[in-house]
């Protein structure tokens, strides 16, 4: 008698297939849930910076590099055209005031000189010449004067006279009739002649004078002509140190050519360029600092250039205070320029991480510092050393400064 035997149902015969595709299936979901779930990625916490988020002091200033210069720098022109006949001041020199720099040449300006010097010659002989005669003319009227004052005294005396002879009846009245008559006639003739002698005293004083004039009009042109000789030799007209001389012997060079400059070297200035960004933010008298080995020297800005060439513009500060000790003209050193009053911000430290994200996004650490998540978050005012938080983080949260470049799009860093 054969025993049927029952035959067993497929999930059991097939229960090692079954459990196999379930494991496949499981397997297969977990992948799909990782490719669509948050992308996660393991770092090294020695690898990266952490900052801690702060409510702070956030000033805003601009940070640039300067220059040394001289505040005051002397452009020397030429007074009188010629050739160059001799340099004697070096460039970098130190030169006092009144300090030889070159030497000119003229011929033609010699020959201009002794023109004047002979005309004033000519001018000086012929005034004494004149003087004498004058002198002499001068003499003669003084002699005539004296004179014409003793006829008229002598008349009078002689009228005075007659008049007593005539009470005494020694004259008759018809005789001193005749002698009144020639006395006012002598009188008035005498009186003419004195009007005439103080007239030609009056031109001679004036035709002396004009003589005069004109000797020192010509004596002022000679010594024009002199001082334009002098103006041959090129000279310093402050103490400084001469930066450069940009003609060579030989060279012709115009009257008013500028040749020369010194830089005066008892106060300095820092020179800059900024972004034409701050040009509505930067006003003379803002102040600014410069740190160097472990001292703060404050400056101001004195001088703003409006002009924009190639998206900058120019500043200038100078010393409020004391400078440091090795300030030489064309050293540089790092300058803020303060733009307003510290305000209280939320801020954290500048970062790498604003490259890859433009301040647009963060990744924030958690309490326990295992994992930092991207956050989004927005950035207002910036300076050299902080970012300014307006919106995103909260004071006291941490977050990951440094560089993004190697996170790839992770949403998710395991710290390790």
């Amino acid at each position: 008698m054969d025993i049927k035997i029952e035959k067993k149902p497929w999930y059991i015969r097939h229960r090692y297939y079954l459990l196999g595709g379930i494991v496949f299936v499981i397997f297969l979901i977990y992948v799909i849930s990782l490719s669509f779930g948050p992308r996660k990625l393991r770092i090294e916490t020695d690898n990266i910076q952490i900052a801690e988020v702060k409510d702070d002091k956030f000033m805003e200033y601009v940070d640039v590099e300067g220059l040394i210069q001289p505040i005051l720098t002397i452009k020397i022109n030429t007074r009188e055209a010629g050739s160059v006949e001799r340099i004697i001041g070096e460039e970098g020199t130190m030169m006092k005031k009144g300090d030889s720099i070159l030497v000119l040449s003229n011929p033609d300006l010699l020959r201009s000189i002794e023109d004047q010097r002979d005309e004033w010659e000519k001018q000086r002989i012929t005034y004494k010449e004149k003087e004498i005669e004058m002198e002499q003319k001068s003499l003669t009227l003084k002699q005539q004067t004296l004179q014409t004052q003793y006829e008229m005294d002598r008349l009078a005396k002689s009228f005075g006279l007659d008049k007593e002879e005539y009470k005494m009846g020694i004259k008759s009245k018809a005789q001193l009739e005749v002698s009144e008559d020639e006395y006012n006639y002598k009188l008035l003739n005498s009186a003419l002649q004195m009007e005439s002698l103080r007239h030609d005293s009056a031109v001679t004083i004036i035709r002396k004078d004009l003589l005069k004039n004109d000797l020192e009009r010509e004596q002022k042109k000679f010594t024009r002509s002199l001082e334009r000789m002098n103006n041959l030799v090129v000279t310093a007209p402050v103490a400084g140190q001469l930066s450069f001389v940009k003609v060579t012997p030989g060279q012709q060079v115009a009257s008013g050519e500028s040749i020369a400059e010194i830089k005066v070297l008892d106060q300095y200035k820092i020179h800059t360029s900024l972004s034409e960004y701050y040009i509505d933010r930067i006003t003379t008298g803002l102040p600014a600092t410069i740190n160097y080995q472990g001292k703060r020297y404050p400056l101001k800005i004195t001088k703003v250039v409006p002009e924009v060439k190639d998206r900058m513009f120019d500043v200038d500060l100078v010393f409020t205070g004391d400078m440091p000790d090795n300030v030489r003209v064309g050293k540089s050193f790092r300058v803020q320029i303060e733009l307003g009053q510290p305000e209280q911000a939320i801020v954290i430290p500048r970062g790498n991480f604003y490259q890859s994200t433009g301040g647009q996004w963060i990744y924030k650490v958690n309490s326990s510092k295992t994992k930092a998540i991207k956050v989004p978050l927005t950035i207002g005012r910036q300076n050299p050393q902080q970012y300014e938080i307006t919106e995103g983080l909260q004071p006291g949260e941490l977050v990951v400064v440094t560089g993004y470049d190697t996170f790839g799009d992770a949403e998710e860093l395991i710290l390790k």
